[in-house]
Protein backbone atom coordinates (compact mmCIF):
# COMPACT_ATOMS: atom_id res chain seq x y z
CA UNK A 1 0.00 0.00 0.00
CA UNK A 2 1.24 3.04 -1.21
CA UNK A 3 1.40 6.20 0.95
CA UNK A 4 -0.84 9.40 -0.06
CA UNK A 5 1.43 11.96 -0.79
CA UNK A 6 0.65 15.62 1.24
CA UNK A 7 2.84 17.68 -0.84
CA UNK A 8 1.79 21.22 0.11
CA UNK A 9 2.77 24.04 -1.60
CA UNK A 10 1.97 27.36 0.15
CA UNK A 11 0.32 30.29 -2.35
CA UNK A 12 1.20 33.74 -1.45
CA UNK A 13 1.52 35.11 2.44
CA UNK A 14 1.66 38.48 4.04
CA UNK A 15 5.36 39.60 5.04
CA UNK A 16 5.86 42.63 7.52
CA UNK A 17 9.43 43.90 6.11
CA UNK A 18 10.22 45.93 3.29
CA UNK A 19 11.47 42.63 1.76
CA UNK A 20 7.44 41.78 1.86
CA UNK A 21 6.90 42.79 -1.83
CA UNK A 22 10.09 41.32 -3.27
CA UNK A 23 9.64 37.88 -1.32
CA UNK A 24 5.37 37.74 -2.56
CA UNK A 25 6.89 38.61 -6.59
CA UNK A 26 9.38 35.72 -5.77
CA UNK A 27 6.71 33.12 -4.76
CA UNK A 28 3.40 34.16 -6.74
CA UNK A 29 6.09 33.87 -9.84
CA UNK A 30 7.33 30.82 -8.70
CA UNK A 31 4.17 29.09 -7.90
CA UNK A 32 3.06 30.58 -11.40
CA UNK A 33 5.62 28.62 -13.20
CA UNK A 34 4.38 25.42 -10.86
CA UNK A 35 1.07 25.60 -12.39
CA UNK A 36 2.55 26.16 -16.34
CA UNK A 37 4.91 22.80 -15.30
CA UNK A 38 7.78 25.14 -15.80
CA UNK A 39 9.91 23.68 -13.01
CA UNK A 40 13.44 24.91 -13.39
CA UNK A 41 11.80 28.36 -13.48
CA UNK A 42 9.85 27.84 -9.85
CA UNK A 43 13.44 26.42 -8.38
CA UNK A 44 14.38 30.08 -9.54
CA UNK A 45 12.23 31.97 -8.24
CA UNK A 46 12.48 30.78 -5.21
CA UNK A 47 16.00 30.31 -4.63
CA UNK A 48 16.09 33.85 -5.38
CA UNK A 49 13.60 34.25 -2.70
CA UNK A 50 15.20 32.50 -0.18
CA UNK A 51 18.93 34.14 -0.73
CA UNK A 52 16.76 37.77 0.08
CA UNK A 53 15.30 36.27 3.42
CA UNK A 54 17.29 32.05 4.33
CA UNK A 55 14.41 32.26 6.59
CA UNK A 56 11.14 32.88 4.00
CA UNK A 57 9.65 29.42 5.10
CA UNK A 58 7.08 29.56 1.94
CA UNK A 59 10.06 29.26 -0.58
CA UNK A 60 11.63 26.62 1.65
CA UNK A 61 8.78 24.44 1.89
CA UNK A 62 7.93 24.87 -1.82
CA UNK A 63 11.85 24.17 -3.08
CA UNK A 64 11.40 20.91 -1.02
CA UNK A 65 8.18 19.85 -2.28
CA UNK A 66 9.94 20.37 -5.98
CA UNK A 67 12.58 18.00 -4.66
CA UNK A 68 10.54 15.59 -2.87
CA UNK A 69 8.85 15.34 -6.22
CA UNK A 70 11.96 14.82 -8.03
CA UNK A 71 12.72 11.69 -5.76
CA UNK A 72 15.74 14.35 -4.35
CA UNK A 73 14.57 13.18 -0.61
CA UNK A 74 17.83 13.92 1.05
CA UNK A 75 17.13 17.74 -0.55
CA UNK A 76 13.80 17.71 0.43
CA UNK A 77 14.36 16.67 4.01
CA UNK A 78 17.45 19.80 4.41
CA UNK A 79 14.93 22.36 3.18
CA UNK A 80 11.82 21.20 5.45
CA UNK A 81 14.00 21.28 8.22
CA UNK A 82 15.46 24.47 7.54
CA UNK A 83 11.89 25.63 7.50
CA UNK A 84 11.02 24.07 10.77
CA UNK A 85 14.27 25.73 12.11
CA UNK A 86 12.86 29.28 11.33
CA UNK A 87 9.20 28.41 12.19
CA UNK A 88 8.94 25.65 14.70
CA UNK A 89 5.21 25.90 14.17
CA UNK A 90 5.12 25.56 10.73
CA UNK A 91 2.32 22.44 10.38
CA UNK A 92 3.13 22.35 6.39
CA UNK A 93 6.18 21.59 6.48
CA UNK A 94 5.57 19.13 9.27
CA UNK A 95 2.85 17.40 6.57
CA UNK A 96 5.71 17.33 4.09
CA UNK A 97 8.60 16.14 6.79
CA UNK A 98 6.66 13.46 7.56
CA UNK A 99 6.09 12.30 4.31
CA UNK A 100 9.62 12.50 3.20
CA UNK A 101 10.20 10.57 6.46
CA UNK A 102 8.00 7.71 5.06
CA UNK A 103 9.44 7.34 1.77
CA UNK A 104 13.30 7.26 3.71
CA UNK A 105 11.79 4.17 5.51
CA UNK A 106 12.36 6.65 8.94
CA UNK A 107 8.57 5.57 10.28
CA UNK A 108 9.92 6.87 14.10
CA UNK A 109 10.31 10.40 12.75
CA UNK A 110 7.27 10.50 10.65
CA UNK A 111 5.38 9.67 13.30
CA UNK A 112 7.16 12.08 15.42
CA UNK A 113 6.31 14.78 12.98
CA UNK A 114 2.67 13.70 12.62
CA UNK A 115 1.94 13.73 16.87
CA UNK A 116 3.04 17.56 16.42
CA UNK A 117 0.62 17.82 14.03
CA UNK A 118 -2.11 16.43 15.80
CA UNK A 119 -1.08 18.18 19.05
CA UNK A 120 -1.99 21.77 17.16
CA UNK A 121 -4.58 20.26 15.40
CA UNK A 122 -6.13 17.65 16.34
CA UNK A 123 -9.65 17.84 14.35
CA UNK A 124 -7.04 17.47 11.04
CA UNK A 125 -8.10 14.40 9.09
CA UNK A 126 -5.53 13.81 6.76
CA UNK A 127 -2.62 14.14 9.96
CA UNK A 128 -4.55 10.83 11.53
CA UNK A 129 -4.63 9.12 7.99
CA UNK A 130 -0.42 9.51 7.35
CA UNK A 131 -0.71 8.06 11.20
CA UNK A 132 -2.31 5.27 9.81
CA UNK A 133 -0.09 4.45 7.14
CA UNK A 134 3.13 4.75 9.30
CA UNK A 135 1.20 1.82 11.55
CA UNK A 136 0.14 -0.16 8.52
CA UNK A 137 3.83 0.10 7.09
CA UNK A 138 5.13 -0.96 10.51
CA UNK A 139 2.60 -3.70 10.75
CA UNK A 140 0.84 -2.55 13.60
CA UNK A 141 -2.50 -2.71 12.18
CA UNK A 142 -4.32 -2.07 15.69
CA UNK A 143 -3.18 1.23 15.61
CA UNK A 144 -4.13 1.76 11.90
CA UNK A 145 -7.06 0.99 12.51
CA UNK A 146 -7.82 3.80 14.68
CA UNK A 147 -5.88 6.11 13.06
CA UNK A 148 -8.06 5.57 9.23
CA UNK A 149 -11.16 5.33 12.06
CA UNK A 150 -10.19 8.88 13.23
CA UNK A 151 -9.85 10.17 9.62
CA UNK A 152 -12.93 8.36 8.48
CA UNK A 153 -14.65 10.05 11.45
CA UNK A 154 -13.44 13.39 10.51
CA UNK A 155 -14.52 13.14 6.95
CA UNK A 156 -16.52 10.49 5.93
CA UNK A 157 -16.58 11.30 2.47
CA UNK A 158 -13.00 10.69 1.67
CA UNK A 159 -12.75 7.38 -0.47
CA UNK A 160 -9.06 6.53 0.22
CA UNK A 161 -9.18 6.72 4.22
CA UNK A 162 -12.15 3.93 3.42
CA UNK A 163 -9.87 1.88 1.23
CA UNK A 164 -6.84 2.15 3.32
CA UNK A 165 -8.48 1.03 6.01
CA UNK A 166 -10.01 -1.66 4.48
CA UNK A 167 -6.57 -3.13 2.79
CA UNK A 168 -6.11 -2.96 6.84
CA UNK A 169 -9.06 -5.10 7.49
CA UNK A 170 -7.73 -7.31 4.73
CA UNK A 171 -4.46 -7.85 6.36
CA UNK A 172 -6.34 -8.86 9.60
CA UNK A 173 -8.29 -11.27 7.58
CA UNK A 174 -11.50 -9.37 8.49
CA UNK A 175 -12.59 -9.74 5.14
CA UNK A 176 -16.35 -8.75 5.74
CA UNK A 177 -15.15 -5.48 7.28
CA UNK A 178 -12.99 -5.00 4.51
CA UNK A 179 -15.44 -5.73 2.00
CA UNK A 180 -17.77 -3.04 3.49
CA UNK A 181 -15.38 -0.56 3.31
CA UNK A 182 -14.48 -1.08 -0.29
CA UNK A 183 -18.08 -1.29 -1.04
CA UNK A 184 -18.90 2.15 0.64
CA UNK A 185 -15.62 3.55 -1.73
CA UNK A 186 -16.92 1.80 -4.84
CA UNK A 187 -19.97 4.01 -4.01
CA UNK A 188 -18.30 7.46 -3.51
CA UNK A 189 -16.43 6.82 -6.35
CA UNK A 190 -16.06 3.56 -8.31
CA UNK A 191 -12.88 4.83 -10.73
CA UNK A 192 -10.57 4.66 -7.61
CA UNK A 193 -8.70 1.69 -8.88
CA UNK A 194 -7.39 1.03 -5.39
CA UNK A 195 -10.75 -0.61 -4.35
CA UNK A 196 -10.34 -3.25 -7.22
CA UNK A 197 -7.08 -4.02 -5.89
CA UNK A 198 -7.87 -4.95 -2.98
CA UNK A 199 -11.00 -6.61 -3.58
CA UNK A 200 -8.53 -8.87 -5.91
CA UNK A 201 -6.11 -9.43 -2.35
CA UNK A 202 -9.16 -10.37 -0.52
CA UNK A 203 -10.34 -13.02 -3.32
CA UNK A 204 -6.25 -14.46 -3.65
CA UNK A 205 -6.57 -15.18 0.01
CA UNK A 206 -10.15 -16.61 -0.40
CA UNK A 207 -8.29 -19.08 -3.34
CA UNK A 208 -10.59 -17.41 -5.68
CA UNK A 209 -8.07 -16.66 -8.05
CA UNK A 210 -10.71 -16.39 -10.85
CA UNK A 211 -12.37 -13.90 -9.42
CA UNK A 212 -9.64 -12.13 -8.35
CA UNK A 213 -8.10 -12.28 -12.07
CA UNK A 214 -11.48 -10.24 -12.32
CA UNK A 215 -10.90 -7.46 -9.63
CA UNK A 216 -7.41 -6.82 -11.24
CA UNK A 217 -8.34 -6.23 -14.50
CA UNK A 218 -10.36 -3.64 -13.23
CA UNK A 219 -8.14 -1.94 -11.57
CA UNK A 220 -5.92 -1.87 -14.15
CA UNK A 221 -8.24 -0.90 -16.99
CA UNK A 222 -8.35 2.00 -14.75
CA UNK A 223 -4.28 2.37 -14.05
CA UNK A 224 -2.86 0.43 -16.74
CA UNK A 225 0.59 1.12 -15.53
CA UNK A 226 0.50 0.91 -11.91
CA UNK A 227 3.17 -1.38 -10.82
CA UNK A 228 1.47 -3.02 -7.62
CA UNK A 229 -1.59 -4.13 -9.72
CA UNK A 230 0.66 -5.78 -12.46
CA UNK A 231 2.96 -7.54 -9.60
CA UNK A 232 -0.65 -8.82 -8.16
CA UNK A 233 -1.75 -9.98 -11.46
CA UNK A 234 1.58 -11.90 -11.95
CA UNK A 235 1.00 -13.45 -8.63
CA UNK A 236 -2.43 -14.47 -9.78
CA UNK A 237 -0.97 -15.67 -13.14
CA UNK A 238 1.74 -17.96 -11.20
CA UNK A 239 -1.92 -19.33 -8.77
CA UNK A 240 -3.47 -20.47 -12.15
CA UNK A 241 0.34 -21.46 -14.05
CA UNK A 242 0.10 -19.42 -16.28
CA UNK A 243 4.34 -18.84 -16.24
CA UNK A 244 4.35 -16.81 -19.06
CA UNK A 245 1.81 -14.11 -18.76
CA UNK A 246 3.10 -14.25 -14.91
CA UNK A 247 6.78 -13.59 -15.82
CA UNK A 248 5.54 -10.53 -17.88
CA UNK A 249 3.54 -8.81 -15.44
CA UNK A 250 6.40 -9.30 -12.92
CA UNK A 251 9.24 -7.91 -15.23
CA UNK A 252 7.18 -4.76 -15.85
CA UNK A 253 6.38 -4.23 -12.67
CA UNK A 254 10.14 -4.18 -11.39
CA UNK A 255 11.08 -1.85 -14.54
CA UNK A 256 8.69 0.58 -13.18
CA UNK A 257 9.44 -0.10 -9.58
CA UNK A 258 12.64 -2.11 -8.61
CA UNK A 259 12.03 -1.27 -4.75
CA UNK A 260 9.06 -3.06 -4.28
CA UNK A 261 10.37 -6.64 -2.76
CA UNK A 262 6.90 -8.20 -3.26
CA UNK A 263 7.63 -8.09 -6.99
CA UNK A 264 11.38 -9.67 -6.12
CA UNK A 265 8.77 -12.44 -4.22
CA UNK A 266 6.64 -13.07 -7.17
CA UNK A 267 9.54 -13.61 -9.78
CA UNK A 268 11.01 -16.28 -7.18
CA UNK A 269 7.67 -17.87 -7.20
CA UNK A 270 7.76 -18.01 -11.24
CA UNK A 271 11.73 -19.70 -10.33
CA UNK A 272 10.73 -22.00 -8.45
CA UNK A 273 7.72 -23.12 -10.12
CA UNK A 274 10.26 -23.11 -13.22
CA UNK A 275 12.30 -25.71 -10.88
CA UNK A 276 14.97 -22.94 -11.45
CA UNK A 277 15.85 -23.39 -7.56
CA UNK A 278 19.21 -21.48 -6.79
CA UNK A 279 17.81 -18.52 -8.93
CA UNK A 280 14.76 -18.90 -6.70
CA UNK A 281 16.53 -18.79 -3.25
CA UNK A 282 18.34 -15.52 -4.15
CA UNK A 283 15.00 -13.83 -5.82
CA UNK A 284 13.36 -14.38 -2.54
CA UNK A 285 16.52 -13.88 -0.38
CA UNK A 286 16.45 -10.24 -2.07
CA UNK A 287 12.78 -10.20 -2.11
CA UNK A 288 13.09 -10.25 1.76
CA UNK A 289 15.95 -8.00 2.87
CA UNK A 290 14.13 -5.28 0.90
CA UNK A 291 10.74 -6.07 3.34
CA UNK A 292 10.50 -8.46 5.78
CA UNK A 293 7.27 -8.51 6.26
CA UNK A 294 6.33 -9.70 2.88
CA UNK A 295 3.69 -12.61 3.29
CA UNK A 296 4.49 -16.14 2.71
CA UNK A 297 7.78 -15.60 1.63
CA UNK A 298 9.33 -17.73 3.82
CA UNK A 299 7.63 -20.45 2.97
CA UNK A 300 8.39 -19.96 -0.50
CA UNK A 301 11.68 -19.43 0.34
CA UNK A 302 11.64 -22.67 2.74
CA UNK A 303 10.34 -24.79 -0.30
CA UNK A 304 12.68 -23.45 -2.54
CA UNK A 305 15.95 -24.50 -0.46
CA UNK A 306 13.79 -27.77 0.45
CA UNK A 307 14.07 -28.52 -3.50
CA UNK A 308 17.93 -27.34 -4.11
CA UNK A 309 18.76 -29.86 -1.15
CA UNK A 310 19.23 -27.77 1.83
CA UNK A 311 17.13 -29.18 4.49
CA UNK A 312 18.73 -27.29 7.32
CA UNK A 313 17.66 -23.76 6.00
CA UNK A 314 14.20 -24.98 4.64
CA UNK A 315 13.20 -26.20 7.97
CA UNK A 316 14.35 -22.70 9.70
CA UNK A 317 12.19 -21.19 6.25
CA UNK A 318 9.31 -23.27 7.50
CA UNK A 319 9.78 -22.49 11.53
CA UNK A 320 9.25 -18.91 10.32
CA UNK A 321 6.53 -18.97 8.25
CA UNK A 322 4.51 -20.72 11.35
CA UNK A 323 5.93 -18.14 13.52
CA UNK A 324 4.38 -15.13 11.43
CA UNK A 325 1.53 -16.78 10.59
CA UNK A 326 1.59 -17.55 7.42
CA UNK A 327 -0.73 -20.69 7.41
CA UNK A 328 1.30 -22.48 4.21
CA UNK A 329 3.10 -25.15 6.18
CA UNK A 330 1.81 -27.93 6.07
CA UNK A 331 1.90 -30.81 8.80
CA UNK A 332 3.43 -33.28 7.41
CA UNK A 333 6.31 -30.19 6.19
CA UNK A 334 6.63 -29.62 10.27
CA UNK A 335 6.84 -32.72 11.27
CA UNK A 336 10.14 -33.73 9.00
CA UNK A 337 11.68 -30.52 10.25
CA UNK A 338 11.37 -32.05 13.76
Amino acid sequence: MKAMVVLIFLVLLGCSDNKGPRLQKFLLKGNLSLKESNTDEAIRYFEEAIKLDPCFVDALNNLGTINFQQKRLADALRLYNMAIACQPNFLLAYFNRANTYYELNEYFNAERDVRKIISQKPDTAVAYFMQGLISTKTHNFPAALVAFDRAILIDSANVEYRVNRGTVNYYLHQFSNAENDLSVAEHLNPREANIYNTQAMIEISKGNHDKALLQIQKALQLSPNQPYFLNNRGFIFLMQNRLVEALADIDQSILLDPNNGWAYRNKGIYRLLSRDYEDAIRLLKQGLSMDPFIEKIHFYLGMAYLKSGKKGDACEQFRMSERVGDRMATTDLMKSCR
